[in-house]
């Protein structure tokens, strides 16, 4: 990345629950003693966020964070028929 990457960054603070923490711990945690390496809880987002880049989630329509589920399986469901 280079330093002008960097100065595009963004800080974007969020609330989760205790649970959906736990689940961002785990992940870190699991590619840590499997590879050696902890992703970091922003790092994981971060990933999520570009996967749903990829994938062209779009907003179109949404009115929760239950809608937006709907919209992102729907993207992933489109990708797995198109890989058959």
């Amino acid at each position: 990345m280079d330093e002008r990457q960097k100065e595009l960054k963004q800080k974007v603070v969020t609330f989760l629950n205790r649970d959906e923490i736990d689940f961002l711990d785990k992940l870190g945690k699991d590619a840590w003693f499997s590879t050696g390496m902890k992703l970091s809880r922003i790092q994981i987002i971060e990933a999520l966020v570009n996967l749903m880049m990829q994938f062209h989630v779009q907003g179109k329509g949404v009115t929760n964070k239950e809608d937006l589920q709907k919209h992102i399986i729907q993207a992933l469901e489109k990708y797995e028929q198109a890989q058959e």
